[in-house]
C-alpha cells in the first residue's frame, strides 16, 4: 500500500521520547486514518487504537475511561511506554479540556504514555488545539494529495490529475464521470460545509456559505470582487459576511480568496480576491464541464491548468511556511506570487489562456524577486513543477 510522506514522519516522532501530543490535521479524505494505521502495523509500541465516531458527543467521560483503559493496559503488560491514538476526537463535546486533564495528569505522575490524535474536521481540531492544549500538541500536516502521489499510487497521468484532483477515494470512478461527481458531492462537499463548518462555526446564513462555496469553485483561478459575487447570490448579506465565510472555507483547506501581492498589508487586503480551489475536484465536479469538453477547448483547459498549479502552491504553503498571492497592474499580471522570508518568487502558468502579457516583466523590475519562473509552455514542464521540491527555490 502506497505510503505519504507523512509516514516517516508520524513513524519517527512515536519513537522519540514523550514529549508533545502528536495532532495530524488536514482536510477530509486524504488518508489520515489509513496513514496511522499503516504506521501502527511497524511499531513495537504497544498500542490502543479508539475511535469516538460512534459515542455520543454528550459522553464528556469518554475520553477519561479510555485513557484508564490504556493506563491499564499498560501496567498489564509492564511496559515501559504505551501509545494512545484517537480517531475522530473532535466528536465529543469538550474534547480538548479532557485531552489537556489525561495529558497533564500523566505528565506530573511521569506515566509514559504518548498520544496521537486526528479527526476529519480541520476546523474542530483547529479550535481545540488553541483553546485548551497550547504549547502540548505538534501538528503532522496532511495536504491535498499531490500529482507525484496519485501518479505514484494509481498511476494517473498529468491530464486526469489537472481535472480530476486529488482524492484517492474518487479514482475507482473516473471512469463514470457522473458517478463520480455524486462522490465529491456527497462525499467530501455535503460533510465538510454541513458537518465541519457549520457545526463548528457560527453561520448566520447557511445557505449564503453553501451558495459561496459552490459559486466561488466555479470561480477558481479568477479574480472577482465579492460585491459581484454578492449580487450573483441569492440569499442576502453583505460584504464583510461573505468575507468571513470565505475565511473559514480557507481555514478549511476548501476554497481560498488570494490577495494581490502589494509593498504594504494595507493594499494586500482590500484587494479583490482571486479565487483557488484547493483541489481541482471541487472546481470540476460543480462546474460540470466534462473531461473532453475541458481538455480540448484550449481556454478552458488553461484555467484549470492554472489551478492545478494555484492548488499545488496552496497545499505547499502551510508546509513550507509561505504565503501566496497574485498581482496585477492594469494588463499586466503574473498568476503566483510566492513571499518567504520577505523574498518573493513569482510564477506565471502559460497554457495558451492568454497572448500577450508583460506582467512578469514589470513585476521583476518593481519588486526584484528572488526566482522567476514560466510554468507551462516554453517554460517548466506542468507535470516537472507539479513533481518539483519547492523548498529548494525558497533558499537564498
Amino acid at each position: 500500500m502506497f505510503k505519504r510522506r507523512q509516514f516517516d514522519e508520524l513513524k519517527e516522532r512515536i519513537g522519540e521520547p514523550r514529549n508533545k501530543i502528536q495532532v495530524i490535521s488536514g482536510p477530509r479524505q486524504v488518508g489520515k486514518s489509513t496513514l496511522v494505521k499503516q504506521v501502527l502495523q511497524e511499531v513495537t509500541i504497544p498500542h490502543l487504537l479508539l475511535s469516538a465516531d460512534n459515542v455520543q458527543p454528550s459522553n464528556t467521560t469518554w475520553i477519561g475511561e479510555m485513557w484508564n483503559t490504556a493506563r491499564s493496559r499498560m501496567k498489564m503488560q509492564r511496559a515501559s511506554e504505551y501509545l494512545l491514538v484517537i480517531d475522530e476526537v473532535h466528536k465529543i463535546d469538550n474534547w480538548s479540556e479532557a485531552v489537556k486533564k489525561e495529558w497533564d495528569a500523566d505528565t506530573f505522575a511521569d506515566v509514559n504514555i504518548k498520544v496521537v490524535l486526528l479527526g476529519s474536521s480541520r476546523l474542530l481540531l483547529k479550535d481545540g488545539l488553541t483553546e485548551s492544549l497550547a504549547g502540548r500538541y505538534e501538528l503532522i500536516r496532511m495536504p491535498h494529495w499531490s500529482y507525484s502521489e496519485m501518479n505514484e499510487a494509481f498511476g494517473i497521468d498529468i491530464d486526469h490529475y489537472i481535472f480530476f484532483g486529488g482524492y484517492p477515494g474518487g479514482v475507482n470512478f473516473m471512469k463514470s464521470e457522473a458517478r463520480w461527481r455524486r462522490y465529491v458531492k456527497d462525499s467530501i462537499i455535503a460533510p465538510a460545509i454541513e458537518r465541519d463548518i457549520l457545526m463548528t462555526k457560527f453561520v448566520y446564513k447557511p445557505e449564503l456559505m453553501r451558495q459561496l462555496f459552490e459559486l466561488g469553485c466555479t470561480y477558481s483561478g479568477e479574480e472577482i470582487s465579492l460585491t459581484k459575487l454578492l449580487g450573483q447570490l441569492q440569499d442576502a448579506g453583505n460584504v464583510t459576511t461573505l468575507a468571513n465565510y470565505l475565511t473559514t472555507l480557507d481555514e478549511s483547506r476548501l476554497l481560498c480568496g488570494m490577495h494581490k501581492y502589494a509593498a504594504d498589508n494595507a493594499r494586500k487586503y482590500n484587494s479583490i480576491p482571486k479565487m483557488m480551489v484547493y483541489n481541482t475536484a471541487l472546481l470540476s465536479a460543480l462546474s460540470g464541464i466534462t473531461f473532453a469538453k475541458t481538455f480540448t477547448t484550449p481556454k478552458v483547459w488553461g484555467r484549470w491548468v492554472e489551478t492545478a498549479v494555484g492548488a499545488h502552491l496552496l497545499n505547499m504553503a502551510d508546509e513550507l511556511d509561505f504565503r501566496l498571492y497574485y498581482w496585477r497592474e492594469r494588463n499586466d499580471e503574473v498568476d503566483f506570487i510566492i513571499e518567504h522570508n520577505r523574498r518573493c518568487i513569482a510564477i506565471e502558468v502559460k497554457s495558451g489562456r492568454r497572448t500577450t502579457n508583460n506582467g512578469m516583466k514589470v513585476f521583476a523590475q518593481r519588486f526584484t524577486p528572488l526566482h522567476t519562473l514560466i510554468v507551462g509552455s516554453g517554460g517548466i514542464p506542468i507535470e516537472e513543477f507539479l513533481s518539483a521540491d519547492l523548498e529548494s527555490l525558497l533558499e537564498d
